[in-house]
């Protein structure tokens, strides 16, 4: 088979290398429209056990990340009205820059060669069996295609900068100010290095005036704001401007040839950390199917659809819940610390209080003492 994947991403490149490993003739090409080592963020934050899959189908690419992985066991919220440290909710982060750099050499030393900085179109498709693509959010094979594609932006708007400042944990802080309500996400992913994501509602970004500020002004305005978070650390750009989330869905997950993987397929908001995740599920479940049916595409395509499209149902259900609670994040700034609390770990719907308890005993001890009556 002749396989031609779109996108240099973690999706297209474990596809590519799962795909080479499992099929050896098979002629795979990877094109990435990017020059190599271009990439948007700092940090990728997964669960703690979100990688364990990994160790099952793919022990060396598990080896290898977890080698590189920055690990801790907190959540941290930071209430304007006073802190709440969540215990045993553990997360891991690796520079998105190393995860591909990882990637990359993994695909190259099984004898495929991403092409990038290349662009592709129908005259470069011809004569492949199979067209994966794996381009991201706004994917042009999948514009290019029939998928019943819909997207919606949320209304919140958020900037990706990175701070030299190291965080103990992955950290919530909720600021009321002159201007607004902010929240920024941030988390280390190296030593020496942590992802800073600054949100705002639509009302705040109009009454600070962002739309009219260049890309200094709203540093400088971000680095007041959180300065007791920063401690004199600066925040660090890279294509750090305004976005609003797009919540990105498809009726149908292939046309002809065509599969779409990864954020070509869907979208699930960064507040639950599974992008990442799920474009490396994508790639294990699209080669499993592959393999199963060798030469054969829309019967593999079916299977692959039939077997992740339920899986991946449940999860972006649980982040389109997590976005809805941010999208009203000022209003729950109104409860007292420990209600916001609660109302933020079980904002997907998925974490009950007797769950919790098992896994984060120091907090639920903490409700159960200031709030009796939800634990009688």
């Amino acid at each position: 088979m002749r396989i031609a994947i779109a996108g240099a991403g973690p999706a297209g490149l474990h596809l590519a290398a799962l795909l080479r490993a499992r099929r050896p003739a098979a002629e795979i090409r990877v094109f990435e429209q990017n020059p190599e080592g271009a990439t948007f963020g700092f940090g990728v934050v997964f669960s703690d056990r979100a990688l364990d899959f990994l160790a099952i189908d793919d022990p060396g690419l598990h080896a290898a990340l977890t080698a590189r992985l920055e690990s801790w066991q907190a959540i941290t919220l930071n209430h304007p009205d006073g802190q709440v440290v969540i215990d045993g909710i553990g997360f891991t982060a690796v520079p998105r820059l190393d995860l591909l750099r990882l990637l990359t050499e993994r695909v190259r030393a099984l004898g495929v060669a991403p092409a990038f900085g290349t662009r592709i179109g129908p005259a470069e498709l011809a004569g492949y069996d199979l067209v994966v693509a794996a381009d991201g959010v706004n994917s042009a094979l999948r514009a290019a295609g029939d998928f019943g594609t819909e997207i919606r932006e949320l209304t919140n708007r958020f900037a990706w900068f990175g701070t030299t400042r190291r965080f103990d944990t992955l950290t919530q802080t909720f600021r009321r100010t002159a201007l607004g309500a902010f929240n920024a996400h941030h988390y280390r992913y190296a030593p020496g290095m942590s992802t800073f994501i600054v949100e705002c509602d639509a009302a705040t970004f109009e009454q600070a005036g962002f739309a009219s500020m260049d890309a200094e002004a709203t540093r400088a305005t971000l680095e007041e704001i959180f300065a007791p978070e920063l401690a004199g650390h600066p925040l660090v750009s890279n294509r750090s401007v305004w976005r609003r989330f797009p919540v990105l869905r498809n009726a149908r997950w292939h046309d002809g040839r065509t599969v779409l993987i990864g954020d070509a397929l869907r979208t699930a908001h960064f507040s639950i950390g599974s992008g990442t995740r799920l474009a490396f599920e994508d790639a294990i479940a699209l080669a499993k199917a592959l393999d199963a049916q060798w030469g054969d595409v829309p019967a593999a395509l079916a299977a692959f659809e039939a077997a992740r499209r339920p899986i991946v149902e449940t999860l972006t259900a649980a982040a389109d819940a997590s976005a809805a609670w941010y999208e009203d994040f000022a209003e729950h700034m109104r409860l007292a610390p420990i209600d916001f609390a609660l109302s933020y770990i079980q904002r997907s719907g998925r974490v009950d209080l007797d769950r919790l308890a098992r896994i984060a005993p120091a907090f639920v001890a903490r409700v159960r003492a200031e709030r009796p009556e939800l634990t009688a």
